[in-house]
């Protein structure tokens, strides 16, 4: 397949780096880079086209994606590639257009050593791929994105991610009912899940609350922290000790430090 003008397919392919709604409806989205592109295939994404720069000899690492991937390749006009690939001083050797998966909580590992992260209403698309980046760095065995929230899958959440959104299952839901829920089902089954809210007016100080066991790790908001429902939902509340003249802690950093003592405690 050959793309040389603004043609329906590089249309459609173009919507998917700006508008939600159309990479929902089309079920797919745009990967860049060498690292997440290799992560999606290995840990066998879905992926539906690789496109390159038409008239361009291709290295050993571009060949051997479009030879392993069974993806429609796809060879654009540079002008076009270099539009999609969203840099302007580097032509992006392969751009691959990658399926959604599904949000189902079924596709979170369950067992004694659950470390759930969830991220309640996010806004900013960096952090989301900032913290998943850091879930994948501690072994967490997912990260949960509940309520109006920015979408894990924007291009600047996939680039801060840094591949690593195709290493952890990432979920979206509506309501933290659902996770609520399906806490209680684990539960139920005899799993000892704890819920474990994050505030810096917590009673509790990270360090001397145990992560050893099976836990569902809340972060807040950016701006309005958890919600009602979530407080309401925790076992515990913790806070990590800060000094200095910071407040708090940017959402995407105290993730990353609550993992890395859930790490720590379980080592």
């Amino acid at each position: 397949m050959k793309v040389s003008t603004r043609n329906a397919s590089f249309q459609q392919w173009q919507a998917l780096l700006t508008n939600r709604t159309k990479r929902q409806r089309a079920g797919e989205f745009i990967v860049h880079g060498v690292r997440p592109i290799t992560l999606a295939l290995e840990h066998g994404w879905t992926i539906n086209a690789l496109l390159y720069p038409d008239r361009r000899a291709l290295s050993g690492w571009a060949r051997d994606m479009l030879d392993r991937a069974g993806a429609t390749p796809v060879a654009m006009a540079e002008e076009l590639i270099a539009e999609l690939g969203e840099k302007h001083d580097e032509l992006p050797e392969l751009l691959a257009v990658v399926a959604l998966p599904a949000d189902s909580m079924e596709r979170v590992p369950v067992g004694p050593r659950l470390l759930t992260v969830v991220f309640d209403r996010p806004t900013t698309p960096g952090n989301i791929g900032t913290l998943i980046r850091s879930a994948d760095a501690f072994d967490a065995s997912a990260v949960i994105i509940t309520g109006h929230a920015a979408d894990p899958y924007d291009p600047k959440a996939v680039r801060a991610s840094t591949g690593s959104l195709f290493a952890v299952p990432v979920i979206r839901v509506d309501s933290h009912r659902e996770v609520v829920d399906w806490v209680a089902g684990l539960r139920a089954d005899g799993l000892p899940v704890q819920i474990v809210g994050t505030d810096e007016h917590g009673p509790v100080e990270i360090d001397q609350y145990d992560l050893r066991g099976p836990r569902v790790v809340l972060i807040g908001n950016e701006t309005h922290g958890l919600s009602a429902g979530w407080r309401a939902a925790t076992d515990e509340i913790v806070r990590i000790p800060i000094t200095g003249a910071a407040s708090s802690l940017n959402a995407a950093t105290a993730a990353t430090v609550v993992l890395y003592e859930a790490t720590r405690q379980r080592r």
